[in-house]
């Protein structure tokens, strides 16, 4: 299967590259910058130099075209200002899907945040409540979206510890953190179940292997 990750530069992108290319998918990822190539080649997938803040929805379903499937990994940093999580975490993730739709790819995967959809508490830094909102509005366009069999993920605080390969993953987790790499892991396995299709599910580190919690997720 041929897998197009946009933000494909990013530390969970760059992990699920390495876990497709494994098992003999095509991984294709979307980058600003051409010099972020050489790493995308390195975990075995192909880059692609595409800038979701200037680039036309034909221009970006041209590299959808043939996908299996398309996952949305992308994001303005911590270090960006409140202007670029609505060019990036909201509108970037919009273009995408209506790339996704004008090239006829059904399955989008979004990589969303726990806490998104809570209204930040008072107090909270204007930026990540900046961050929140821009989320929250790019996961609700998803969700309204009928012709695309979409499943929003939403981990907790990431860590750069060892996978576990094990994980709590429902609608609603207890507050917690979870690897990068078991982030990939679960991603890859919801590229596998379509009966995840519909669901915004919460992530954190558990003690369900992954295989069965994301066909628990699936059953329901």
């Amino acid at each position: 299967m041929r897998i197009v990750i946009a933000g494909g530069h990013g530390q969970i992108a760059l992990r699920l590259e390495r876990l497709l290319t494994a098992r003999g998918d095509q991984a294709v990822g979307l980058v600003r910058r051409p010099g972020q190539a050489e790493d995308l080649r390195a975990a075995g997938a192909r880059p692609v130099v595409c800038d979701l803040e200037s680039a036309s929805v034909r221009q970006i379903a041209d590299h959808l075209a043939g996908a299996g499937a398309v996952v949305f990994a992308a994001g303005a940093g911590p270090r960006s200002g409140a202007a670029r999580k609505e060019t990036v975490d909201r509108a970037a993730a919009v273009l995408l899907a209506d790339a996704a739709q004008t090239a006829g790819v059904r399955r989008f995967l979004m990589v969303s945040g726990k806490g998104v959809g809570d209204e930040p508490p008072l107090g909270t830094d204007p930026v990540f409540a900046a961050y929140l909102r821009a989320k929250e509005q790019a996961d609700a366009d998803l969700r309204s979206r009928e012709s695309l069999d979409w499943t929003i993920l939403r981990p907790g605080r990431l860590t750069d510890d060892p996978g576990t390969g094990r994980v709590a993953l429902a609608e609603s987790t207890p507050p917690g953190d979870v690897t990068r790499d078991d982030v990939a892991t679960v991603l890859l396995a919801l590229l596998d179940e379509p009966g995840t299709a519909g669901l915004t599910l919460e992530l954190t580190g558990g003690d369900v292997l992954v295989a069965d919690a994301v066909r628990s997720a699936a059953v329901g």
